[in-house]
């Protein structure tokens, strides 16, 4: 289903603000509005990790952008992907040939992220991708028509595993998601096992989407002497394995829950009880600082069900904010003309929000920023809802991403 948000719509909260502003001459003949399409999980085991939390990410970014340019037209469009790669690619296409749409954003299915970057190449258009992890975006399969934002399968679990091992959890088992995403962040996450003097004793792959029992891989990764289970899955798959695995008396046994692709949103989902002690990484967690709390609680004030937004959803109001200062420097026409010349603009202009503070976009499309080690709150230490993580570390920017020469990236000049 897609849904196409009206620049009306779009751009009600701005109305007031922008209505005494003068409009640009040079912008003044814009022949068509730029759109942005968000390509999103809407109801599979993504959506409260990205979903309608990345609509509003998105539109959040293009009613701030209205106040300061109210001449450009704007347009919002988004669509579910149900979780499949033939959809999220048709979507895509028809977007692109037939609705006029400029970028395609979020796209939290990296085996569809992997092709769209492609058709963005070919097509000469553009995508920023900030639900899709897998590292292999600015690998291998980087592009001159992509950027990949917020976090990936090689920035988090460099935050989390060596300093676990160092702490003496060096035995891993991994649990995988049996697709692009989960492959490549159990590989990664392994690398750093074994860089860490530690072990990887196992690794059990559940088909995806649609597990819930999860015992089986569970009571593997028991067998295997393991004291870390490391979850190579995310959104309501992480949850399921680890209420599971309190329910079989693992957490609090000697063994140790590390989820190398949890977000937030997954520790309120399953609730303190299950998660206290148990690690996570992300770019952005609401309660950093001042400029992370005014806008997680503008998100959760929007939000259905005042939801803060975890580094995915935030991340959506950082490319897009960023892709429009892009247009505005540029002029829309120059923008919707070339995606490739739009991502050059992207990089000349400097990238600093309050979500992810300054950030850098690399030649391999690597959007670098500061990652942080989070430990889930025991109950009692809790405050509020989302009051649910402690900062134990800070990996900083020009380090929290792997080497710009180690990715294997065709476009990076050697």
């Amino acid at each position: 289903m897609q849904t196409r948000i009206s620049r009306r719509a779009v751009l009600a909260g701005a109305a007031a603000a922008s209505a005494g502003l003068a409009t640009p001459p040079v912008l003044a003949q814009q022949k068509e509005p730029v759109r942005i399409g968000v390509l999103s999980d809407m109801s599979g085991t993504y959506s409260a990790l990205t979903g309608p939390g990345s609509v509003l990410g998105a539109q959040l970014a293009v009613e701030d952008f209205a106040k300061s340019h109210p001449s450009i037209k704007v347009e919002l469009l988004s669509a579910d992907l149900r979780l499949k790669p033939d959809v999220a690619l048709s979507i895509a296409g028809d977007w692109f040939d037939s609705k006029g749409v400029d970028v395609v954003t979020d796209v939290p299915l990296s085996s569809a992220a992997i092709a769209i970057g492609e058709m963005a190449k070919a097509k000469d258009k553009l995508a920023l991708f900030t639900g899709a992890a897998s590292s292999i975006l600015t690998g291998e399969r980087c592009g001159p028509n992509h950027l990949h934002w917020a976090y990936d399968t090689w920035g988090i679990p460099h935050a989390i595993v060596e300093p676990t091992v160092k702490e003496g959890w060096d035995t891993w088992f991994f649990i995988t998601a049996d697709y692009a995403f989960g492959h490549q962040l159990a590989k990664d996450s392994a690398s750093f096992v074994v860089a860490a003097g530690g072990k990887v004793l196992g690794e059990a792959r559940h088909p995806f989407p649609d597990t819930t029992d999860f015992s089986a891989f569970l009571l593997q990764a028991k067998a295997s002497g393991a004291k870390v289970i490391g979850l190579a899955n995310g959104g309501t798959d992480s949850i399921n394995c680890i209420k599971q695995a309190a329910e079989f008396g693992l957490t609090g046994s000697g063994h140790k829950v590390v989820g190398v692709g949890l977000l937030m949103n997954n520790i309120v989902g399953m609730g303190l009880e299950a998660a206290q002690g148990v690690l996570l990484a992300e770019p952005y967690y609401w309660n950093l600082n001042d400029g992370t709390r005014a806008f997680g609680r503008r998100f959760a004030a929007r939000s259905n069900g005042n939801a803060m937004p975890n580094s995915a959803q935030a991340g959506q109001y950082s490319a897009v904010s960023h892709y429009l200062k892009a247009v505005a420097a540029m002029g829309p026409d120059q923008a919707k003309a070339s995606g490739r010349a739009a991502i050059e603009k992207m990089r000349a202009i400097p990238v600093e929000d309050a979500i992810f503070g300054k950030s850098t976009i690399r030649e391999d499309g690597r959007v670098t920023h500061n990652i942080y080690l989070f430990e889930a709150k025991r109950p009692s230490e809790s405050k509020d809802p989302w009051d649910v993580l402690t900062l134990k570390a800070t990996v900083p920017g020009d380090s929290a991403f792997r080497p710009l020469k180690s990715g294997g990236c065709p476009i990076v000049r050697t």
